[in-house]
């Protein structure tokens, strides 16, 4: 079994690229925490699972994973895991390596102070039962709490993160593995997506809420699993439907087998999941991402317009809703500013003139297009407001006349604890700023927010579901499960 990371040269602080990007980065923008994908039934597992990990790179860019196992071959377990990029972590040589039918896999983002191979997922442990692998994407809110009370009994975790609860508690229970993942599941809470492999059975669960995002699709005969619908298209599989809250699949060598641990208790889908992490071709709960931010452009039009001369979305995740204000206004979209993909890391600088300049290596504003132009700059949310106020000045050195900035989410003013790494209340400028503050924080000559109803209309989904189905938390302070305002956000899968 290989999990070793490859020695390489040292092009950036500490030991390895993007380790513990989020709180320092150049742009404070909010980060999801992990992505999974899943395979049942195929010989080359592995395969499909490196091209559908590598599809949901956005989802975390630290770490990844896969584990294989062998029908043929026993239920023979393999896994590599590494740090970096899917592409960097795998080759033709370790791939191969994983040989097997069923495989789980798993892309990481976590915080700094918690980022190490030894965290890197799946989890893999040895129980009385056998081999026992665990991905998962989210936050359990009760972790530190469940992982005291097992460490009082005799627990020893080998690693921070929440995720290997589930299998000390899967471990200690005296049933069997189906009725101890129940049980296990019934105790978590949180937001949280699992795929949890053993040498010869596959569980597929979403929390109770489903507030995490979790899709089922067939390839032939197979089965196929992904935090976004998005791998299913990479991998040439069919979107069969999403795994419902409180749902519990099992997949042995018996087939699929519908099962649930809890009740749906009030759906509760991530609102961030439409605004701004998952990927624009990917669908949740039978919504199109593109369409939905693009209907949030024409919401945010109506709501808030403002005369100008083009309109410009921050890329990636605004480029949608920047075409829908555009159609809705009749002002023309313009590409005023260009993403460079490419750049890896910014903060390593040494100074902060330099780190300033690493701002214009990630983004630039294209002079001929806004130069003398009253340009509507179309984001998606505001954090802290530095990103805010160094794209708004990016686009007046460039030659921009006036910046209109329009939010396509309400003002984002508290945090996640469902695997999203936000900061503390006390630095979300929303929280503490009216609307006019941020305004002038930001240096913009105007600036809107979607209101919470429009949004909401916006996504649409089902319209006799309390907010649509959507969790609006970090908007309106209305969490789903109980929560605990002093527990660490950060750790979390």
């Amino acid at each position: 079994m290989s999990h070793e990371v490859t020695d390489r040269p040292l092009l950036w602080t500490g030991n390895h690229y993007n380790e513990g990007i989020g709180r320092d980065d150049i742009f404070d923008k909010l980060r999801e925490e992990c992505g999974v994908f899943g395979v049942f039934g195929h010989p080359d597992a592995a395969g499909l699972s490196y091209y559908g990990l590598h599809a949901l790179q956005h989802r975390g860019e630290e770490s990844s994973g896969i584990c294989t196992v062998d029908s043929r071959d026993n239920g023979k377990f393999a896994y590599h895991r590494g740090m970096g990029l899917v592409k960097e972590v795998f080759d033709k040589e370790n791939l191969d390596r994983l040989s097997g039918d069923r495989s789980i896999g798993h892309v990481r983002y976590s915080t700094s102070g918690a980022s190490h191979l030894g965290n890197a997922q799946p989890l893999i442990f040895r129980y009385r039962d056998g081999d026992l692998a665990v991905a998962t994407n989210g936050n359990i809110v009760n972790a530190p709490e469940i992982r005291r009370e097992l460490e009082m009994s005799g627990s020893i975790f080998q690693t921070s993160s929440d995720t290997e609860v589930i299998a000390h508690l899967i471990a200690r229970s005296p049933k069997d593995f189906v009725a101890a993942a129940k049980e296990a599941l019934q105790r978590i809470v949180g937001g949280f997506a699992f795929l949890i492999m053993t040498n010869d059975k596959l569980l597929v669960a979403s929390d109770p809420h489903g507030l995490r995002p979790l899709a089922m699709g067939r390839l032939g005969d197979s089965y196929v699993f992904a935090s976004e619908t998005c791998a299913f298209e990479t991998i040439g599989a069919e979107y069969v439907r999403d795994v419902q809250p409180g749902e519990l699949l099992i997949l042995d060598e018996n087939g699929l087998t519908v099962d649930r641990y809890a009740e749906i208790e009030r759906r509760a889908t991530c609102a961030m999941e439409y605004i701004y992490f998952a990927r624009p071709d990917s669908d949740i709960n039978g919504i199109n991402i593109h369409s939905a931010r693009k209907r949030m452009g024409q919401q945010l039009a109506s709501e808030s317009f403002v005369d100008a001369d083009v309109v410009t979305g921050v890329p990636d995740s605004s480029i949608s809703a920047a075409i829908g204000f555009a159609e809705q206004t009749g002002i023309p979209y313009e590409l005023g500013l260009i993403k460079n993909k490419y750049t890896g890391r910014t903060f390593i600088q040494p100074s902060q003139e330099l780190r300033e300049k690493g701002v214009k290596m990630k983004l630039s504003a294209v002079r001929k297009v806004v130069e003398g132009k009253r340009v509507v700059m179309i984001d998606d949310s505001i954090v802290r407001g530095t990103t805010s106020r160094r794209i708004v000045n990016l686009l007046r050195e460039a030659g921009a006349t006036e910046v209109h900035v329009r939010i396509t989410s309400p003002p984002f003013k508290n945090p996640c604890y469902y695997g999203i790494d936000t900061p503390d209340r006390k630095e979300l400028i929303a929280s503490y700023r009216t609307v006019e503050e941020i305004r002038k924080e930001i240096n913009a000559d105007s600036l809107a927010f979607l209101t919470d109803e429009g949004f909401v209309e916006s996504v649409g989904g089902n319209d006799g579901a309390y907010n649509r189905g959507m969790c609006l938390a970090c908007f309106d302070n209305d969490y789903p499960t109980p929560v605990n305002e002093e527990s660490d956000k950060s750790c979390s899968c």
